[in-house]
């Protein structure tokens, strides 16, 4: 069972539509809770009146501490990927609700089986909110464990929770203003970053727009037979993963990287790694073989570190980058956390190490990369509009090096937030992400690069120096475009903000599963239309035939909500005239005359420097299976 516990000043709820057979009856009317411990509670595989007490007893010494009476049980799967039946998730809530009834708590409770709309209110002490998770007791005798919950998270990620941060805002003339100086008109996007980041409130208390499209179009799903934040990838969504992969990776080899790949999971008490693991702020996944203490890797840090420790270079050899696209990186974020493609426990992650021989060289390499990235994620289709960039900096190492600082916000081009520490803690003394912020105003790390001046002596990596000498390099760490995952995740929300404008939503041509359909009129065309699509296809551009018995509005209407680019329409005037009547998406679905010869040129040049891989299923869609709905 998985809860996250919201203490309220107020929560208002309306039932909007049956979603299964056994939902319960309710009516579809406003109902609103004050002061009020609000308990969305996903019940999961294997929960029962055990659980549902163990849960119960939890609430009611966390009420004892808040000083209140009052809960509301929220019924809200969108919290696991591992749920029970519905009838036995309805029997534990009503369980649950008996059982605080007893304990004399004010207890309600909402309607099982329904979309529901909210409005909530959560108020601001550090207790207000709490994810907690219940495992039933399936065995008498628990198994031992060398590593308990508690070693696993390192001290970087408990000290997250105490370092205090000083913001401000940097502009582009390099000056830093604090934040409650600064005036936010015209930065609508900054300053709700600006408020996620203060806030740190990571937990999902809505279901986000692009899960239910990643759904729809069959790009991604939970799987029920993983670990939550571990999804299975259908045909569409693993080319548009793959085409992701296989650009930034280009552009990374471009940029003078060398690939490598390292292993997945390393010895949890290598001195080296021991130490590492204290300094990064993530959860690890624990195993055990034979007799050693294992942990999943979460970045490709250390396979990088020990490789190159085991390197022989020199200053003529730097900056030395390696680069490895890690499938898979693991990071056990917390359940209340994970959520869609925002926050995965299992994510792709490009990761690109520059070895330097000293600060200067490192500046200068780490402005290359800014600019890198920022071009990276261009071209995948996120502009500086959609997102905001944080940098992240010690006071010492901003009064050492204001001029480059400066540099670099002019670069971006317009305002960011300063995350400023009196002292390091942290590996790094300089960092700076791009922030996707979506549509519930939460955000995500998508680019990133750091300065690290501790891990070369922590590996004991050394290079030689013009007179001879060995010495520690500073390490640079970057992601060009973030988790693969992500960039995903990030089209998708910028996809549905563009329906909510009004206007068609769509992913970059280069990444559209299908870049072009075919309609035949009827079914005495759909051979040549075949020949049509075997021409395109030849010019290394997607397309498909839809050759099912449906009406022709209804065919159309199926590839506006399957977001194709560029849908045609088949018949004999077409065949004898050579001349296509093409809807472009981009044109707002307009209709275009245009042959066929000047539309291929049209798109080829469109998909100029990117990657391309063909259809991933059936050419024709009457061959073609449901993967979802």
């Amino acid at each position: 069972m998985r809860l996250l516990q919201l203490h309220s000043n107020y929560i208002v709820y309306k039932p909007v539509k049956k979603e299964i057979s056994i939902a319960e009856e309710a009516a579809k009317e406003e109902n609103r809770v004050e002061d009020v411990l609000v308990l969305f509670t996903a019940v999961e595989t294997g929960d029962n009146s055990a659980t549902a007490k163990k849960a119960i007893d939890e609430v009611h010494a966390f009420l004892q501490n808040l000083r209140v009476k009052r809960i509301l049980i929220y019924p809200f799967a969108h919290l696991s990927s591992n749920l029970s039946k519905p009838s036995d998730a309805l029997r534990v809530v009503k369980e649950m609700e008996s059982y605080a009834k007893q304990k004399d708590i004010e207890t309600y409770r909402a309607p099982f089986g329904w979309t529901k709309q909210f409005t909530l209110s959560i108020k601001g002490h550090p207790l207000a909110e709490q994810s907690r998770s219940y495992a039933p007791d399936t065995s008498k005798a628990k198994v031992p464990q060398k590593i308990s919950e508690e070693e696993s998270v390192s001290a970087a990620l408990k000290a997250e929770d105490t370092l205090r941060s000083f913001w401000h805002v940097l502009q582009t003339d390099g000056s830093l203003v604090p934040i409650e100086e600064f005036k936010f008109k015209g930065h609508t996007n900054l300053r709700k970053f600006s408020q996620y980041e203060i806030k740190k409130s990571r937990a999902v208390t809505q279901m986000p727009p692009h899960v239910p499209l990643m759904k729809r179009l069959e790009i991604a799903d939970y799987e029920p037979g993983s670990d939550p934040g571990n999804l299975r990838w259908y045909p569409k969504g693993r080319l548009i993963k793959s085409l992701l992969e296989q650009f930034v990776t280009a552009e990374m080899t471009a940029y003078g990287a060398m690939e490598v790949e390292t292993p997945v999971m390393y010895d949890f008490n290598h001195p080296s790694l021991s130490d590492y693991l204290n300094r990064f702020p993530a959860r690890q996944y624990l195993l055990q073989s034979e007799d050693k203490d294992l942990f999943l890797r979460f970045a490709a840090c250390f396979g990088q570190f020990l490789m190159v420790h085991d390197t022989q270079f020199s200053y003529r050899q730097m900056p030395l980058k390696l680069y490895e696209l890690t499938r898979y990186s693991f990071r056990r974020e917390k359940s209340g956390e994970v959520c869609g493609l925002r926050r995965l426990r299992a994510f792709t992650m490009p990761d690109c190490h520059a070895f330097c021989t000293d600060l200067e060289q490192a500046k200068k390499e780490f402005k290359t990369r800014f600019n890198l990235c920022i071009s990276v994620l261009g071209s995948i289709g996120l502009s500086k509009d959609d997102y905001e960039i944080a940098l992240r900096f010690t006071k010492d190492f901003y009064e050492e090096n204001k001029e480059f600082i400066a540099e670099l916000a002019k670069i971006y081009g317009k305002p960011l937030l300063a995350e400023v520490w009196k002292e390091r803690f942290f590996y790094f003394r300089l960092k700076w992400d791009a922030n996707f912020v979506d549509n519930q105003n939460k955000a995500a790390a998508l680019s990133t690069d750091q300065i690290d001046v501790e891990n070369a002596k922590r590996y004991g990596i050394t290079y030689v120096d013009e007179k001879g000498e060995k010495l520690n390099p500073l390490i640079l760490h970057c992601s060009p475009s973030g988790a693969i995952e992500r960039c995903v995740y990030a089209l998708l929300e910028k996809a549905y903000r563009t329906q909510q404008k009004g206007e068609l939503p769509m992913l970059p041509l280069w990444l559209s599963p299908t870049q072009v359909r075919l309609i035949p009129i009827s079914d005495g065309f759909t051979e040549k239309v075949e020949e049509i699509a075997k021409k395109i296809a030849a010019c290394c551009i997607r397309v498909d035939i839809d050759d099912r018995s449906a009406t022709l509005q209804k065919r159309i209407r199926e590839a506006e909500r399957e977001w194709v680019p560029y849908v045609i329409v088949v018949g004999q005037r077409e065949l004898e005239s050579g001349v296509l009547a093409v809807r472009d998406r981009e044109m707002h679905g307009k209709v275009q005359n245009i042959n066929m010869d000047d539309l291929i040129a049209k798109i080829t040049d469109e998909l100029k420097g990117k990657p391309f891989k063909p259809l991933p299923l059936p050419l024709n869609l009457s061959k073609r299976p449901q993967f979802y709905g």
